[in-house]
């Protein structure tokens, strides 16, 4: 069934993903995980890594295995750059906390030696976020990097930086747990003051930010930055007993989700008019 429906409820706030949805730092990234797999026995995640039958999808299968027959990802999704590291270890470990922890370090270790340069994935992603704001929506920023990541990321990012465009950070190392568990978010609603339903929507470019998002009781709103067919986001999302978690709409830039926030925004205000 492909993912046609709208959200139910017009944004008040819209927490947003960073990296491969409002800048590409895919080079440190890659480089990052690049060094946490030739290290999997040493780090005791190989015995940890999902079996077959375990994987979501075949394509998934076919990864946890050339990861550990090679102990590195295969060339061809290294070319794509189309996978978050998030979503890489999510493939890698499932629902194993304790694996995921213990990679998210190793990889927190190797970034440090990468991390530089960042750049808007979009052309216009500030003015994008500036017309959020400009239709009285709130802000939050969500990140599993670590908090000295991010820092540095959003104070350099187009050349001046895009502090000011948000009223909430969370990072990784601000939670017990990263996503896809929910607690970034719910810190983020928390610094706000704000309560977690449908007019929280959040944005973000893995499965990982949908499970996220639907655990925290948001709306989840999948940016398809990648330009993935519908074949494929129907194959990601299969609304399965076992993977339920669907996204609510579908972005393939910022400029759809500014025109989405504004469409849900006029739809309230026309149903608040009729009942005056």
């Amino acid at each position: 069934m492909s993912i046609l429906q709208l959200p139910t409820g017009d944004p008040c706030v819209i927490l947003i993903d960073w990296h491969a949805t409002l800048v590409d730092t895919h080079d440190a990234m890659y480089h990052a995980v690049d060094d946490v797999l030739p290290r999997l026995d040493e780090l005791g995640l190989l015995e940890h890594l999902l079996a077959p039958d375990q994987s979501k999808t075949i394509e998934d299968a076919k990864l946890v295995k050339y990861v550990r027959d090679n102990r590195a990802l295969h060339p061809r999704i290294v070319a794509e750059r189309k996978i978050s590291r998030t979503d890489i270890f999510e493939v890698l470990f499932g629902d194993n906390p304790d694996a995921k922890q213990r990679a998210h370090g190793a990889f927190d270790e190797s970034y440090r030696k990468y991390v530089g340069e960042v750049t808007p994935l979009e052309r216009d992603t500030r003015a994008n976020l500036q017309a959020l704001r400009d239709l009285d929506i709130t802000l939050g920023l969500i990140s599993n990097r670590n908090r000295e990541f991010m820092n540095h990321e959003l104070a350099i990012v187009d050349g001046s930086g895009w502090a000011d465009l948000f009223d909430a950070m969370t990072c990784g190392n601000d939670v017990p747990h990263r996503k896809p568990h929910p607690d970034l978010l719910l810190k983020a609603l928390d610094q706000l003051g704000r309560d977690a339903g449908e007019h929280v929507w959040y944005v973000g470019d893995s499965t990982t930010d949908v499970i996220a998002a639907k655990r925290a009781g948001v709306t989840a709103v999948f940016y398809n930055g990648a330009g993935w067919d519908q074949e494929w986001i129907d194959k990601i999302f299969p609304g399965t007993v076992r993977h339920p978690h669907r996204p609510d709409a579908v972005v393939d830039h910022l400029g759809e989700l500014v025109d989405l926030a504004r469409h849900m925004r006029a739809q309230h205000l026309r149903v608040e008019r009729s009942r005056d």
